[in-house]
């Protein structure tokens, strides 16, 4: 295999572990580092949030925040997105910014302003349920607004910072050929950024004295954290321009004039294009099936660690397991994708999520959870399988999806990626909260709703396979054809 040097690359090991070399290293170094950094707060909030919510809220009312909160704010935010791209056009590092930047600014206002005020701001249960007209999810929801808007926030920036910041940015200046190597690492590398996170959380986050102390120590590194993305994505872009050949960015060097499209045009080109309707599939088939299993495991920890703090902890641990498993993962099966292809690896993930969910499941159906030695069996098994298929996720299913970006021209990837990325996983996720909503109404609660659960978690997984095998064949056509 030819070097970006123009030499001769190294084989055996060498190749296998880590294939990138010459000036590819340091361009892969400072795409890695804004990677690590997008996920290490992404963990950090993602922690907070549950925290915050299922402590003060319960469990279920992330069912409910999903729909009401943050599909409507994800849908607000592709339309503002859609006005920045036009905005700002060909300064695609200004879009960067304008983009990360406000989501940093809002994590200190809340450490700093809202939290602290959080007693004055909220209204009494009392008062809410004299409006509202009773004490349910709805009125806890009320009654704590300010955690809810710490959620939906968190919850935006777990699609926007991965899937439009990261993934948009990685997408536009490595080639095919070169992503078949450099994808499956950056999620390898990028398995450190919660291992970090998760020892931060538990060897110094909590044990503050109280949470508004574990908040300040969480947005102080959140902050540093935020400077860091920019500074390795300035770093990166100067090192692409002052590069030539070959490693100089693929999208800038193949990049012509298009006209702007709209919102609407945006959506609709996102329904007539097959290939862009089977790539939501998968990523909304990814949010309907880990929402069905997420909430219940969720809800079961807080049974467990219904303290804060506790709970705080407990989140904090699980991040650390989760990315030393998603490193694992990735050192055995990173290779998937390079010799396997693109269609193995996108079809690994759910297929290892069926096999997974059916202790889970089964320990619910049989087992329950009335006592605490079922409880604590319970969470164990409902742990092991979300860290595995967060897991499988982030190893092989990001990689994956992100590729499939890749063949695409300008407009499809800024405006369609927008869409899919922010909307659709949105639409996943929140469609799959209603679907445990109307469950819960019709059998009482979700365990009694199991089977129900099962049968439709199951449904969702042989559609996602199917679209990704019609996929594969889609993708390896414009692959060859832009190689052409």
């Amino acid at each position: 295999m030819p070097s970006i040097t123009g030499g001769s690359t190294p084989s055996g090991l060498r190749h296998a572990i880590f294939p990138i070399y010459g000036r590819e290293i340091f361009k892969f170094v400072l795409i890695a580092g804004i990677k690590f950094f997008v996920v290490f707060v992404l963990t950090l909030t993602r922690d907070t949030k549950d925290t915050l919510m299922v402590t003060e809220c319960g469990a279920e009312a992330i069912a409910f925040m999903k729909v009401y909160g943050v599909l409507p704010c994800a849908a607000g935010f592709i339309a503002l997105y859609s006005k920045l791209d036009q905005l700002f056009g060909d300064n695609k590092a200004g879009l960067f910014y304008a983009t990360c930047l406000p989501f940093f600014a809002f994590f200190v206002l809340f450490d700093r302003v809202i939290y602290p005020n959080k007693d004055f701001l909220h209204p009494s249960m009392d008062a809410v349920v004299s409006v509202v007209g009773s004490s349910g999810v709805f009125s806890k929801i009320i009654a704590h607004w300010t955690s809810a808007l710490f959620y939906v926030v968190s919850e935006l920036y777990s699609s926007v910072s991965i899937g439009i910041l990261f993934w948009g940015y990685a997408n536009s200046v490595v080639g095919v050929d070169q992503a078949r190597r450099f994808y499956p690492l950056f999620g390898q590398m990028s398995s450190l950024g919660p291992i970090a996170a998760g020892q931060y959380v538990v060897h110094y986050a909590s044990k503050a004295k109280d949470f508004q102390g574990s908040l300040d120590r969480l947005t102080a590194i959140i902050t540093l954290s935020g400077f860091g993305i920019c500074a390795f994505h300035a770093m990166s872009e100067r090192f692409l321009s002052s590069s030539s050949g070959a490693s100089a960015s693929p999208a800038k060097a193949a990049k012509k004039a298009k006209p702007k499209m709209s919102m609407a045009e945006s959506f609709s080109f996102l329904a007539s294009s097959p290939y862009l309707r089977l790539l939501a599939t998968l990523v909304v088939g990814y949010g309907l099936s880990i929402n069905f299993t997420e909430i219940i495991w969720k809800s079961l920890v807080k049974k467990q660690y219904p303290s804060a703090m506790e709970y705080q902890h407990f989140m904090g641990t699980f991040s650390s397991v989760v990315g030393v498993t998603t490193f694992l993962v990735i050192f055995l099966g990173g290779n998937i994708i390079k010799h396997l292809g693109w269609k193995t690896g996108a079809l690994a993930t759910p297929a290892i999520m069926s096999i997974l969910a059916v202790p889970f499941f089964g320990c619910l159906l049989i087992g329950g959870v009335d006592n605490p030695t079922s409880l604590k069996v319970a969470v164990i098994i409902g742990t092991i399988q979300s860290l595995l298929s967060k897991a499988t996720k982030y190893a092989l299913f990001d990689p994956t999806t992100q590729m499939a970006y890749i063949p695409l021209d300008s407009d499809s990837k800024v405006k369609g990626k927008a869409a899919i990325d922010v909307l659709g996983s949105r639409l996943g996720k929140s469609g799959g909260s209603l679907i445990q909503q109307f469950l819960v109404l019709g059998f009482g609660d979700i365990i009694k709703a199991g089977p129900a659960v099962m049968a439709i978690f199951y449904a969702v997984l042989i559609t996602w396979m199917t679209s990704a095998r019609k996929l594969s064949v889609l993708f390896e056509e414009m692959s060859n054809n832009k190689r052409k």
